[in-house]
């Protein structure tokens, strides 16, 4: 659909038109940047709220405000994503580095096709790395509406924010309105990663296409997996786990001790396990807590999978755990992104529960 372009009733798709009667405008103008060191810092949802407040101005009833969660699914390294989709991890991407995009950029430039009241500042519960999928990411932000219109239904806002993403790998698969304290990453209780490994393939090219580029293919035919399984429950507790974590600026800022609640190696299937002409073993690390280090899944999955293949240890594995330094941390053992999904982020229920105005 071109933009600016009117349309005649004949020429409108059924979501056309609600798209239509909701008076959504389609204009391409340039999204503004609204990326700033405060949103960086993580700063206080109470205090962003005030500011965007007095933005809006116009004294606009707060009962029209709409701080809405979304839960985003995206596939970052898939076959449509080698054709120059060029899309950078999930964080927003500052504007000098904007050659490349993160999976906020696009969200935030939907949202701003809302033409919505306010400033949009989408904050994510979980920053993934560039060539990492997420089947349940969530991200919240607050939307609203000019001339004090109520918030939109949230069947439509799914539908209309998806309009607006059909060009990029990215869905949002359900959207609601949350309490004006919610905070999509601090309020999270618990993250999970499945990483998913296809055993016996020697090239990804050997692997079905809806499995390209979605999990990491190794050659051997069969890992040890009760060993695996064994270091598996070394990782499990609370530990420091400076040895699972890649170097990054803002190491110095992070407390590597962190509790792993869920370490597990189990059987997995192949996404098209009923129609491929032959079968591949596959094997799920699935990994649960309530946050994590920068890389410490994938390197915990390739200590792992070196356990299962003989070249470490569970007690070297231990040691190394035991070691807390990233530098002790072997070469080449880091497992590649493109296997690892994001699964599910956790709420408590009474976070989300969106307390009705009285009159």
């Amino acid at each position: 659909m071109a933009a600016g372009i009117p349309l005649t009733s004949s020429s409108l798709t059924p979501l056309d038109r609600r798209l239509r009667d909701t008076e959504y405008e389609f204009s391409q103008r340039e999204t503004a940047d609204y990326y700033s060191a405060a949103a960086a810092a993580g700063e206080r949802r109470g205090e962003r709220r005030n500011s965007i407040g007095e933005t809006a101005g116009g004294g606009e009833s707060a009962q029209h405000r709409q701080p809405v969660i979304l839960q985003p699914q995206t596939c970052m390294a898939s076959r449509r994503e080698q054709n120059n989709r060029n899309n950078t991890g999930v964080v927003k991407v500052p504007p000098h580095q904007m050659v490349k995009r993160g999976v906020q950029d696009h969200l935030e430039e939907a949202i701003q096709k809302l033409r919505p009241n306010n400033p949009v500042s989408l904050l994510v519960s979980s920053r993934t790395d560039t060539g990492v999928h997420a089947f349940s990411n969530s991200a919240h932000f607050d939307l609203q509406r000019k001339n004090n219109k109520p918030p939109f239904a949230e069947e439509l806002l799914v539908e209309a924010l998806n309009y607006h993403l059909k060009p990029e790998q990215i869905r949002i698969n359900r959207a609601h309105r949350v309490p004006c304290d919610f905070h999509a990453r601090y309020r999270a209780q618990s993250r999970t990663y499945v990483y998913r490994i296809a055993l016996g393939v020697r090239h990804r090219t050997l692997l079905p296409l809806t499995e390209s580029n979605l999990c990491w293919n190794i050659q051997d035919t069969e890992l040890d997996e009760e060993a695996m399984r064994e270091a598996a429950a070394v990782l499990v507790g609370t530990h420091d786990f400076s040895s699972f974590r890649a170097v990054s600026s803002d190491m110095s800022l992070k407390n590597p001790v962190k509790t792993l609640d869920v370490a597990s190696v189990q059987m997995g299937n192949s996404f098209a396990n009923m129609y491929f002409h032959r079968q591949i073993s596959f094997l799920e690390l699935t990994f649960t807590s309530r946050s994590f280090l920068y890389k410490q899944v994938r390197r915990m999955t390739g200590a792992l999978v070196a356990v299962g293949r003989g070249l470490l240890t569970v007690s070297q594995l231990r040691a190394l755990l035991e070691a807390k330094d990233s530098l002790a941390y072997p070469k080449n053992l880091v497992a590649p992104p493109h296997g690892l999904f994001l699964t599910r982020v956790a709420y408590r229920e009474s976070d989300l529960l969106l307390q009705q105005p009285t009159t």
